[in-house]
């Protein structure tokens, strides 16, 4: 089924029809944090930004160090520049992920070489290595909806052939993996906060960074290549030698960050306990599979829910009959014409998964009884 007629006989539903499939999640200070900035002298980058950079990095970065962006494809287009990545350079990246993952590397010039998933629609990280070539300088990995990939393997790869690791978490806020917390081992890590995300500034971003060296070339290519401390102390020498983009965050983002921030752990905590209902109302469903539910070593973020189902449009139209959103959310980036078109045959996990995911309601809004009539919903079968 293409796109447009999945959208045709599924479109989305108004908060009050049902359970939606996403949801903004707004902490209660957000407004009073606003307000404040906004009777201040700053609501670009200012004294906000850095606070929130600070907060951020001690919960979840630290020791690499973070920068805020205006955008998580902001943060990623940094750390591709920052890593050194120039024209016909090859980057192995996932065939499955959001478009913002690969879209950097077409500015750049840089060559896109797709790894399959394996059966999680992550990275399959058995299969990178075959792919690593002379002309490889960085592996992108895809946290997909919260279940972190498999890192020993994907840095020992990295070690081995004097490769950059970039973590694409836009999804994966909050998770763990062996007792650590994804973002702050590899090169560089990239956060969301666009409007559904675990946090929201609205839209905004974050990098860390592992090398600090980086740091203040970051900052600068963050501000068109300008060193903004050395501006506003009156001593900069007036010349841009990088090539820099406007990629700051705002300080009016950065309060609805920070007010975020204090709610973080009971938000996520709602997330992961909706999402371990999910996987025990439906372990013994027929017909159904929730993604990343058998692992020990590492902990979901639970951004998303997303199984693997039979009759996947068989079984939209019965959770839509009951009031009941659902969708794939994001497709296989070989489907589009700026990354070359379809790769027939090439990455048989993704074709076996193709038309079997799904992703099921979790976010603030959804509550425990949601969950369990959302199950009962799907065990009357479709």
């Amino acid at each position: 089924m293409t796109l447009e007629k999945s959208l045709n006989e599924h479109p989305l539903m108004d908060v009050n029809e049902g359970i939606v499939l996403f949801h903004p999640n707004i902490p209660k200070n957000a407004g009073t944090y606003i307000n404040e900035v906004l009777k201040s002298r700053w609501i670009g980058q200012g004294p906000k930004v850095e606070e929130f950079e600070l907060a951020f990095e001690s919960k979840f970065s630290y020791p690499c160090k973070s920068l805020a962006v205006g955008s998580g494809t902001d943060a990623l287009h940094l750390a591709y520049l920052l890593s050194g990545i120039k024209e016909d350079d090859e980057v192995i990246v996932p065939v499955f992920t959001c478009t913002a993952t690969n879209i950097p590397l077409l500015y750049i010039g840089a060559k896109i070489v797709f790894c399959d998933i394996d059966h999680n629609l992550n990275i399959d990280a058995d299969a990178i290595e075959e792919l690593i070539t002379p002309k490889t300088k960085a592996i992108v990995c895809v946290h997909y909806g919260g279940l972190p990939c498999e890192m020993d393997k994907i840095w020992y790869l990295a070690e081995k052939y004097n490769l950059k690791v970039i973590e694409d978490n836009a999804h994966a806020l909050g998770a763990t993996y062996k007792g650590e917390i994804i973002g702050s081992q590899s090169d560089f890590s990239m956060f969301s906060f666009q409007a559904i995300k675990h946090i929201t500034t609205a839209d905004g971003g974050m990098l860390a960074i592992k090398d600090p060296e980086l740091l203040e070339k970051a900052k600068r290519l963050r501000w068109f290549g300008i060193d903004r401390l050395q501006k506003q102390k009156g001593i900069w020498d007036n010349d841009i030698t990088e090539i820099g983009y406007k990629y700051q965050m705002t300080d009016i983002a950065a309060s609805m960050g920070l007010a975020s921030l204090e709610e973080f752990d009971e938000h996520l905590a709602h997330r992961q306990n909706l999402y371990k209902l999910y996987c025990e109302y439906l372990k013994n469903t027929k017909g159904i599979r929730i993604i990343g539910s058998e692992y020990q070593n590492r902990e979901h973020a639970a951004w998303l829910l997303t199984a693997e189902v039979d009759d996947r449009e068989g079984f939209m139209s019965h959770l839509r009959r009951h009031k009941i959103e659902s969708s794939q959310v994001h497709f296989r980036n070989d489907r589009y014409t700026i990354f070359g078109g379809r790769q027939e045959g090439k990455f048989t996990n993704m074709d076996a998964m193709e038309d079997r995911y799904i992703v099921l309601p979790l976010h603030a809004k959804v509550s425990e009884s949601d969950v369990k009539y959302i199950a009962e919903v799907i065990q009357l079968g479709w």
